[in-house]
């Protein structure tokens, strides 16, 4: 049987320096490895997320992106799409932009920018919601918040006092498994910067995520509001830490950070 090599990047997505932000996979196709392959690459890689390339010589974006945990493929992931921006874009000085089809998240778009790139998401609106309704996650997350608002796509948003709340989160990840595979986002006023958050999905195979692309996309509309301004500055408070500025366009959450590449090689498969 052939071994087949094709290219593999980590990277540290919205981190300024190596072994900070959130790690991501990327790895560049010519065409799609069946589901069961690209789950077993995300196993092995056991980042967040993989992200799979595919360049599409026509149609509305340069690549196809698709997205996959150690344990499932997901709708949107934000942290691995500006990691694979940033591969691309620094194979192509002179390339400023680069942009993605994907199948539930329509097209999104990568570009430089002076705090390296700018990361285009569609805003996720959320709903107030009846605490009583989450009574369950609150009890596992171990904190009563101020609020709790809800997207029925599976993104929880619990508002809390202070960021100090925030940090002494110490959630029953295992309880947290067994509602599903939705984000528990978990945010206050920050202290350093203008919002802290944590975000916890345990139901798809991340505990804890490093920084969330997708949860800030939920949390552009929820703290321009509040602030009453259009942007503002964020920080994830895991173990690793991330940092972005938040900026809400229409309907777009504009995320801006760095990368770094901290591994560049192939990956070997057979067939």
């Amino acid at each position: 049987m052939t071994r087949k090599s094709i290219p593999y990047w980590h990277v540290d997505a919205f981190a300024s320096k190596p072994f900070s932000g959130n790690q991501a996979a990327v790895v560049n196709v010519d065409r799609w490895p069946d589901d069961a392959t690209m789950v077993a690459i995300a196993e092995e890689n056991m980042f967040a997320e993989t992200a799979f390339l595919v360049e599409t010589r026509d149609g509305d974006a340069d690549y196809a992106l698709r997205w996959f945990t150690p344990t499932l493929e997901v709708a949107l992931c934000g942290h691995a799409t500006l990691a694979s921006g940033h591969v691309l874009l620094s194979q192509n000085a002179a390339r400023d932009v680069v942009t993605f089809s994907t199948r539930k998240a329509g097209i999104l778009e990568v570009r430089r920018a002076d705090a390296g790139y700018e990361l285009a998401l569609p805003a996720i609106p959320t709903e107030k919601a009846d605490p009583a309704d989450h009574a369950e996650a609150i009890a596992l997350l171990g904190a009563e918040p101020k609020e709790v608002w809800s997207n029925p796509d599976g993104y929880h948003i619990f508002a809390y006092r202070d960021a100090a709340a925030i940090r002494a989160l110490d959630p029953d990840l295992r309880g947290l498994a067994k509602l599903g595979d939705a984000q528990f986002i978990c945010t206050a006023p920050g202290r350093e910067t203008d919002v802290i958050s944590r975000n916890f999905v345990p139901g798809g195979g991340v505990d804890e995520d490093s920084f969330t692309g997708s949860a800030h996309a939920v949390l552009t509309p929820f703290w321009t509001e509040r602030l009453g301004r259009d942007s503002f500055t964020a920080f994830q408070a895991s173990k690793r830490g991330g940092h972005a500025t938040c900026r809400l366009e229409g309907d777009r959450a504009i995320l801006s950070g760095d990368c770094v590449t901290v591994v560049e090689g192939r990956f070997y498969l057979e067939g």
